[in-house]
């Protein structure tokens, strides 16, 4: 059994992670995969570098600009390219579309996230550079997101309010919210408008170093099998991979069924089977690197992706091998009315479990 680490850099990825995990993919083709801690964005690139881990789940940004000046950072595969969000608002605020966030504040968190509502409200009419929109990330002295110390060590940890409070106590006009943000804003009586998803690099993406994947190809596909096997399971074993990650997904708080079977929906039509990412995808996540570094504007974006192996694997016919036995228990199109109503039933009862304050009702708090 090879031993490898893949730290993810967002907790959100353990949804997918402890699937793979369970389901016993990555075992069956002889990897011990280390996988549940985090790790930095510098750290990340640092420890890819020196081939102290052989993969980890992003980064999605900061990696065109390392290109640029020599690092050998590669991505693998893809996940997931579609970034789903609803337009956060109070009831009596008159917005119901992007279009009327024109002159408003908008409330935003995180690098990647920030640059995600640039982006979207920028192609969709509403571009920041010309204040036809404002995006604020800090309200009353609380900061956007944790910076990292320049020792390197971990950032300080502050309990932070939600953005979507921003919204609900009149500091900001709207926020561009994912659930379960947004399952907690709808039940605290804000209004949500549903827009199209943005086209994106984001989530559990496999990189590496060109230097450890070309040392090691075989265990790169090897890991990769495991990834889309995982990925088979996530989409074809509903029970046990909601029964997962109620179990094992537990870094916002312990998830009753309804909960984890609502994060389980949000999830699953969005996994890519095959783990190619779409070229509007690679577009958007670029223009956010772009406005990023500028050096990530001497790099063509597709210079960091080595997709021979999935392609390899694809051809093999590995994928339709394994969709084939199960084809008629795979999770239904997005479009499908049965599923369409199912998750709206899934979300009515997670609504109504939620609190006004944001917190779940089996959660105990001190907001009462």
């Amino acid at each position: 059994m090879d031993k490898i680490s893949f730290p993810y850099r967002a907790a959100s990825h353990l949804v997918l992670l402890h699937v793979i995990n369970e389901s016993g993919a990555w075992e069956k083709h002889g990897l011990d995969v280390n996988y549940d801690y985090q790790i930095l964005k510098n750290e990340a690139h640092r420890a890819v570098s020196n081939g102290d881990i052989e993969f980890v789940g992003g980064n999605h940004i900061s990696t065109y600009g390392h290109r640029a000046r020599g690092d050998d950072w590669v991505y693998l595969g893809q996940t997931v390219n579609s970034y789903n969000l609803t337009l956060c608002v109070r009831a009596d605020s008159g917005i119901n579309t992007l279009a009327d966030l024109r002159g408003k504040r908008v409330g935003t968190r995180g690098n990647h996230p920030g640059l995600n509502d640039w982006l979207l409200l920028k192609q969709r009419g509403l571009d920041v550079d010309r204040d036809e929109v404002e995006l604020v990330g800090e309200v009353d002295g609380e900061a956007s997101s944790e910076a990292q110390p320049e020792d390197g060590s971990a950032p300080t940890k502050k309990k932070r309010s939600p953005v979507w409070h921003w919204v609900r106590d009149g500091k900001v006009d709207a926020a561009l919210l994912t659930p379960p943000s947004s399952l907690f804003a709808e039940a605290a009586g804000l209004k949500l408008v549903n827009i199209e998803p943005l086209p994106m690099i984001w989530f559990t993406t496999i990189s590496s170093s060109l230097r450890f994947v070309r040392k090691h190809p075989n265990l790169v596909d090897r890991f990769l099998k495991g990834v889309i096997e995982g990925i088979h399971f996530f989409k074809t074993e509903r029970e046990r991979s909601i029964k997962v990650i109620q179990e094992r997904y537990t870094k916002e708080g312990q998830m009753n069924r309804d909960q984890a079977a609502y994060v389980w929906q949000n999830t699953v039509s969005m996994l890519e089977p095959r783990i190619f990412p779409s070229m509007t995808a690679i577009a958007n996540v670029y223009e956010e690197a772009k406005r990023s570094d500028p050096d990530a504007r001497r790099v063509n974006p597709m210079a960091l992706w080595d997709l021979h192996h999935a392609r390899h694997i694809d051809d093999s016919g590995f994928v339709d091998r394994l969709y084939g036995a199960n084809r008629g228990r795979a999770e239904p199109h997005a479009s499908d009315p049965e599923r369409t109503a199912e998750k709206e039933a899934e979300k009515k009862r997670i609504v109504e479990a939620v609190k006004i304050c944001g917190h779940m009702e089996n959660e105990h708090c001190e907001c009462d």
